[in-house]
């Protein structure tokens, strides 16, 4: 995460990076990194690293792709796609945050 200023890491189970509600970057709890990027980047990646789109719960999450073991021992090159990535989350709408529910009063 040292490559993207300003951001950290979150979550306990399942590490993650986010920006303005949007994740852009998790591990799986099958130990695989996944990355959010936008479609030009997304099939030249697809290709060049021969990778695939991932998959989590048997659902294909169509703007991540996995991380090939190859490319997370090469910091350097790792880095210009979570730059990509994160630049990707400013042409994205900002989530505004959840209203956290109040519990109902029990009779």
């Amino acid at each position: 995460m040292a490559a993207v200023p300003g951001v950290e890491r979150k979550g306990d189970k399942v590490p993650y990076a986010s920006h303005n509600g949007h994740m852009f970057t998790y591990l799986s709890k099958a130990g695989v990194m996944a990355l959010r990027l936008p479609e030009k980047d997304r099939e030249a990646f697809l290709k060049k690293y021969a990778a695939r789109l991932c998959v989590q719960y048997g659902v294909v999450q169509k703007e991540y792709v996995d991380v090939p073991d190859s490319l997370l021992r090469n910091l350097e090159k790792l880095a210009k796609y979570l730059k990509a990535s994160f630049s990707h989350l400013g042409e994205l709408k900002p989530k505004t945050p959840a209203k956290k529910k109040t519990p109902r009063a029990t009779s």
